[in-house]
Order: structure tokens, then sequence, then C-alpha cells
């Protein structure tokens, strides 16, 4: 066992190599400089559009579910340990020039966003129950002009989808959960377990509906709640901040390693601060992976790219707002580099409690560890309905997902209540198999992408003349694109 798990290692660690973050983050650059930047230039009317009344609604073309609640559903898997644990985790290994490197790549990581969301919604179809049923998969099939190459490219992400959902999606999360309440609250980990499979399973029952209303609750909550306390640390340690951003430039791009000083017994050079700093960052808000895709093809709109430019904001949220939120309170706390009573470094979800502590007090630890258990709360749901219609597409039948869901529940119950090392190296090696198809489908596709950008700009112009002017906002007269083949 221990063989295979080391073998487990090595190809997980070879996976998310050097290749794999190029091909990540080359997608997203050389889409968004296929567009023209136009994900840059229009995300202030992104943003606009998701806390706009019209995102709330469902009146705007068709779908299942509203834009806002697609938005909330794919930011609630996307959403999770990564942005307290990652974070912490990319700043240990890669120092504090890593954070610079995760909001790098989620810049150009907004594009990929866009790009598979909007591919998903122009792509989708409905199963036999009449529900939307897109994403990578769907776009593989229809969309790619070599019906078998697509075929065989949707057949792999869909099983790839399936079983990360059941790993980094589920069993991972439920561990992080259980293990953060017995740490600070001793709570024991079935007990933990126990809870999650039940009100995991009560609202997977309710199917897509009531899986979007309670994530329309949860993320903004759990998002707005740690973003508070996060600042109120950053606040408190403010005299401190701009010597911590001035060393993240530093660490990013300082061609010479840099030790000791604020960074206790950690050294960092350029290099390592961009491996772990776009690893960490790609891994965070999953853009370029497709995940997100699924449930963006639930949306009711009128037109693929307004949901696009909707969905893409998901990457701003995780990364650029609430990873830096992790970020800075670390640097600027002075915990990075700190050491426990064994001389091991402290890293995780311990160093982010540490970095809370130095303003919250034991009040920091409570913060830190209720948003472990929310944020992967979150990711359990959202990655349910990832796998889940990722399941669907492959056995073709609705009524296979009810015994998806129970069995999901009873994987949760099993997550919370074990050690998980060998299923976190198989979950990375799932996920990155799943991005790979998704990926080369971006590439084989950039051009219909640019069609549709230029397509839809006159739109984005229009709204944006309309409001200036004070006059409301009309539907676009545009035909509804969003199931053409």
């Amino acid at each position: 066992m221990e063989t295979f798990s080391n073998i487990v290692s090595a190809v997980d660690s070879f996976v998310w190599g050097p290749v794999m973050l190029v091909l990540l983050v080359g997608t997203g650059i050389f889409l968004t400089v296929r567009i023209g930047f136009a994900t840059w230039r229009n995300l202030p009317y992104a943003l606009r559009s998701v806390f706009s009344k019209d995102a709330r609604g469902t009146h705007r073309g068709t779908g299942d579910i509203s834009p806002f609640a697609a938005l909330m559903t794919a930011l609630a898997a996307t959403i999770g340990t990564g942005n307290i644990v990652g974070v912490a985790t990319a700043l240990v290994s890669g120092g504090p020039g890593a954070l610079v490197w995760m909001e790098i790549s989620a810049i150009f990581g907004l594009t990929s966003k866009f790009s598979e969301c909007m591919l998903a919604i122009k792509y989708r179809t409905t199963n036999d129950a009449g529900e939307m049923l897109g994403g990578p998969m769907t776009t593989m099939k229809r969309g790619l002009k070599n019906k078998t190459f697509g075929a065989v490219l949707a057949t792999l992400f869909a099983i790839f989808a399936v079983i990360a959902s059941f790993g980094i999606g589920n069993m991972t999360q439920a561990n992080s959960i259980s293990t953060a309440l017995n740490s600070t609250f001793h709570v024991p980990e079935w007990l933990v377990g126990l809870i999650v499979a039940v009100l995991v399973l009560v609202i997977l029952l309710g199917g897509i509906t009531r899986l979007s209303k309670v994530s329309s609750v949860i993320v903004p909550v759990m998002a707005v709640f740690y973003l508070i306390f996060g600042l109120i640390v950053i606040l408190g340690n403010i005299t401190a901040v701009p010597s911590a951003v001035v060393l993240m430039f530093k660490c990013a791009f300082s061609p010479d390693a840099v030790a000791g000083g604020v960074l206790g017994t950690i050294t960092s050079s350029m290099m390592s601060a961009m491996r772990y700093g776009v690893a960490r960052g790609c891994f965070s808000n999953e853009a370029g992976m497709g995940s997100a895709a699924i449930t963006a093809a639930a949306a009711t709109t009128d037109d693929p790219v307004r949901q696009g430019y909707i969905n893409m904001t998901g990457t701003f949220f995780d990364t650029i707002v609430i990873c830096t939120i992790t970020g800075l309170a670390i640097c600027s706390s002075g915990v990075l580099g700190m050491t426990d009573a064994s001389g091991e470094l402290v890293v995780g979800s311990a160093l982010t409690i540490e970095a809370f502590r130095t303003v919250l007090g034991t009040f920091g630890a409570w913060i830190v560890t209720i948003g472990i258990a929310l944020f992967a709360f979150s990711t359990i749901l959202g990655w349910e309905y990832h796998g889940e219609k990722a399941l669907e597409y492959i056995v073709k039948k609705k009524s296979i997902c009810i015994a998806y869901r129970v069995i999901f529940s009873i994987i949760a119950f099993v997550g919370a209540t074990m050690s998980l090392d060998l299923v976190w190296n198989l979950s990375d090696i799932a996920n990155a198999l799943m991005a790979i198809p998704n990926l080369i489908c971006m590439l084989a596709l950039s051009g219909v992408i640019a069609k549709e950008v230029k397509r839809f700009q006159p739109t984005i112009k229009a709204e944006r003349e309309a409001r200036k002017a004070g006059h409301v906002v009309s539907v676009s007269d545009s035909s509804d694109t969003s199931s053409a083949s």
C-alpha cells in the first residue's frame, strides 16, 4: 500500500508540474489576447450584472435557476478550503511572492472562466426531465467539428469529473470540516460526519432548485463574514501592510532568493513563488478546469455571453478578493515562517489561525474554524451538482441521480472519519486530467469565443449608454443563442 501511495504521489507531482501550470495559465493568456482583453475591459459590467435585479430573476431567457443562483452555486464549489488552507500553504512553500502570482494567474483565469461558462450555455441541451444539461462535455460533443474526437474528450472529462466530485469535492472537504471542528471545539469527528451527511442529503434531495437557494444564502453570508474579520486583522496590523506588500513583489520578481528577517526560516525565490502561487491560485478558483461551467449551464439567460461575464466574476471574488484577504492577513501579522514547539513550520489552517489570533485572540481561531467549515460544506454541495451532471451525461438517465445523491452523502460521512492523504493525491490527479480536455476544447473553439464576444459588445455599449441616460435597460433584441449547436 505504501508503494502504491508513493506512486500516486509521484504522479500527482508530475501532472501538476510546470507543463500543467503553463497549459492552464497559457490558455488564459492566449484567450485574453485573442478576444482583445474584453474580459478585463468588461469586468465593471460583469460586476454590475451580478448585483443587478435582473440577475436574481428568471424572466430573461430560458434555464433552471437565476443567473445569480448559478454563480453562487458555482462559487459554492470553488470557494473552499483552498481560500484558507491553500493560501497559507502557498505562502509557506513559495514565500510572500506566491500571493502576487496567485493574482496574476487569476486575472488571466477570468478569461478561462468566462470562455468555458459561455460555451457551456451556447452548447447546452436538456435531459429527459426537461432540465438543462451542459458543461464542457456537451461543449466538446456539440461544438468540436470532429464529432468522434469531441465525444471521446467529453466522456473522459465526465469520468474524471465524477471521480473528482467524490474526492476533492466531497471526502477531502468533509475531512477538513471534521478536523477543524475537532481541533478547535473538540467535537467528535464521527458526529461531525453524521451531521454533514444528513444536511447534505436533505439539501440534495431537493434538486438544483433547493441547492441553488441554499448556496445563494450560504455563499454571500460566509464570504462577507470571513472578509469582515479578515479586514479587521489587516487593519489591526496596518502599520506592517506597506512593508508586507513590498516584500511580496520583491519575492515575486527578484531573481535572487530572499531569506531570513520577517520570513523566519523560509527561503523564497521567484521560481518557487511562481510555482506555488500559480498552482494554488488555479486550484482555488478552478478557472480552466471546467467545473463551474456545468453549473453555469443551468442559468436562465437570453445570451450565453451575458452569463459568461456573470460567472467569470467567480474568479474575481474567489482569488482576487478572498485569497488576497487571507494572504495579506498572514503576511502583515508576522506569523509567516514561525515554528511550533517541535521546531516545525506552522502551515495550513494553523498558520491562518495564528494570523487571526494576533488581533482577535482565541476568537480568531473560532472565526477561521467556522470559515473552513462553511467554505468546505458549500464546496460539497457545489461539487455534487458537478458530479451529478457529469454522471448523467455518461449514463444518459436522470433516474440515476437520486442514487448518486444518497451515495454522495454517505461518502461525506466516510471522508469525515478517515485519513485522506491518498485521496487528496488521487483527487488532484483527477482534477488535472479533467482540466486537460477542457483546455484543449477551449483552444480549439477560441475562434467561436472571439466571435461571440465581438457580437455581444454592442449590447454592453447600448446598456451602458442607456444607464448613463437614466433609462431602464431593456432585454437585448438579439436572438437567443443559448442552445445553439
